[in-house]
């Protein structure tokens, strides 16, 4: 039983952890629709503003200028103050940002909102890993890792089903506000379940030369290089996926905004719905004996493996195909919770958040990247077949960073 940051009694902590899982799931989800409605949205944007495929790949790319810029701080953030309020304000900063962005006038107002949308979802990710450390112990994580960023997946599915339909009956910017505003009643369930203090014991200070000493130890870890280059790779491959896949259904596949919507949620649902499978696979076998090290990196192999599906999708004739293919192509998401329990077995419990931090500014320098390079390769050879190709590439990459720079993490100290 892991000790459990609440002040209530312990029966009830534990009973409120997957209430708090299930809370995280249903933030992941509102994340992911608000920042992907605007890739949905991104056929009508580009026509109202003229906007060319290299202008388009630069507003896909603004948010996670500061997305990345903000994952180390919050992740510092996450092992120091109490989680129940930076939640909570992140939560609104980023609901706000999504409302906002449905009175933005003109191309630079809506990159300004993308912006603001960036720096308040940047807790999702450092504060959701940092809140499941606390609440389950190793052996335990990948279930509630794969579930909590399943919403992510399912916030696409959703997004891909109902943001086509507000867009054509309400306009992009209503539904852009619908959005944004609505999710705010999120904060009420959550400000009662954590109700208590939702962080770790506080730790020693420390002098100046210490923290200077400990930050260089930090940068030279071999773990978190080969973590955060890993995630790199991971996070490219995704972000195509978020990014580019509602615009080449409509553009490539000459699919309408609605059916574009309803077949880029099948492998959105399919990548997300693999997650906690992927996590929960990993820690049956670890209860049963098998080496956690080979375990967790064995799935995450297979699971990149899947990716190739992703090449022959962008060669086929056919629309329906194309999608299956890319179906398959998400199975990926089997390494999703494996990569955050491969994290949090091999930092130290009190900076697990830091490290996340870390771990997801290195995987949005590849949100950055993918979209611009991906616009660049469009226009350049009026395919997406260079692009889909180089994010395989990118992806397979990563099993080399996870299976020769991530070490062993089966001798780490118990908890």
């Amino acid at each position: 039983m892991p000790r459990l940051p609440f002040q209530q009694a312990p029966i009830a902590a534990t009973s409120r952890r997957w209430t708090i899982v299930w809370l995280l799931f249903i933030a992941s989800l509102i994340n992911y629709l608000d920042r992907s409605s605007i890739s949905l949205a991104l056929p009508l944007l580009s026509k109202d503003l003229h906007l060319g495929p290299e202008s388009k790949g630069l507003l896909l790319s603004a948010f996670f200028w500061t997305y990345a810029l903000m994952q180390i701080p919050v992740g510092w953030a996450a092992d120091r103050v109490n989680l129940r309020w930076l939640y909570f304000s992140a939560f609104v900063l980023w609901s706000l940002g999504q409302g906002l962005t449905g009175f933005a006038t003109s191309f630079g107002v809506l990159i300004l909102f993308r912006l603001l949308l960036g720096i308040g979802e940047s807790i999702y990710l450092p504060g959701g890993t940092k809140i499941v450390s606390l609440l389950f112990t190793s052996t335990e994580r990948g279930l509630p890792c794969g579930l909590f960023d399943f919403g992510t997946r399912m916030g696409l599915v959703m997004g891909g089903l109902t943001i086509p339909w507000l867009l054509v009956h309400f306009g992009w910017r209503l539904s852009f506000r619908l959005i944004g505003f609505t999710a705010l009643l999120w904060v009420i369930p959550w400000l009662w379940a954590t109700k208590g203090r939702l962080d770790q014991r506080p730790r020693p200070a420390s002098s100046g030369r210490d923290r200077g000493r400990a930050l260089r130890r930090l940068l030279t870890n071999r773990n978190l290089i080969g973590i955060c280059l890993g995630f790199f790779c991971f996070d490219y491959y995704w972000y195509l996926f978020v990014t580019w896949l509602p615009d080449y259904l409509v553009t490539v596949r000459h699919l309408t905004i609605l059916r574009a919507g309803f077949f880029s949620a099948l492998p959105y649902f399919v990548f997300g719905a693999s997650e906690p499978l992927g996590g929960w696979i990993a820690d049956r076998l670890t209860a049963h004996g098998w080496s956690e090290t080979r375990t967790r990196k064995g799935i995450v192999t297979v699971a990149f493996l899947c990716g190739l599906l992703l090449i022959p999708a962008s060669h086929v004739q056919s629309a329906n195909t194309a999608v299956f293919l890319i179906a398959g192509a998400s199975l990926v998401g089997l390494a999703t919770g494996n990569l955050l329990v491969i994290l949090q077995c091999c930092a130290p419990q009190e900076d697990i958040g830091l490290w996340t931090g870390f771990e997801n500014f290195a995987g949005n320098l590849a949100g950055v990247l993918a979209p611009l390079l991906t616009g660049v390769l469009i226009s350049r050879t009026g395919s997406y077949a260079p692009g889909f190709g180089l994010a395989v590439v990118v992806l397979l990459a990563g099993i080399f960073c996870y299976w020769f720079i991530v070490e062993n993490f089966d001798l780490r100290q118990p908890e």
